[in-house]
């Protein structure tokens, strides 16, 4: 008796995306050095590979150090066949990408009112200090 397989597994376009995500990933990890390494070898062994690379990291801007970029998990995650799981899932990133970027709209704000502190710091300094250069030529 023939039986199906019934088991969920990636096609090909599936799996060339989960290694070129993990080549991302590790070459991510290494810096911007591991990228520079990486099109350097491709223009030498395989020039179109080395300009897509270069093209990449200019559209990304991995060119430029760009530490702030996060990759979203949830655009290559496959379905589970879950139905509620995948729901549940996508809820529960979204939340935390949110939540993600209210704290670093927050750190921003931080940032932002420690340099105007210190300007203020610094202004009420100068002045002190003319105030009191203008009371000693008096």
């Amino acid at each position: 008796m023939n039986t199906l397989n019934t088991e969920w597994r990636p096609g090909p376009m599936a799996r060339i995306g989960d290694a070129l995500t993990a080549i991302r990933d590790w070459l991510d990890d290494r810096g911007k050095g591991a990228w520079l390494a990486a099109m350097i070898v491709g223009f030498v062994f395989v020039w179109p590979i080395g300009l897509a690379i270069l093209f990449y990291m200019l559209w990304s801007k991995r060119m430029f150090g760009c530490k702030s970029r996060k990759h979203s998990r949830t655009r290559f995650a496959a379905p589970t066949g879950n139905v509620a799981f995948d729901a549940y899932r996508e809820e529960t990133l979204k939340r935390l990408e949110d939540e993600h970027r209210e704290f670093m709209s927050f750190l921003e704000r931080l940032r932002e009112a420690k340099d105007r502190a210190e300007f203020e710091q610094f202004m009420g300094e100068r002045t002190r200090e003319r105030e009191t250069e203008i009371a000693a030529r008096g």
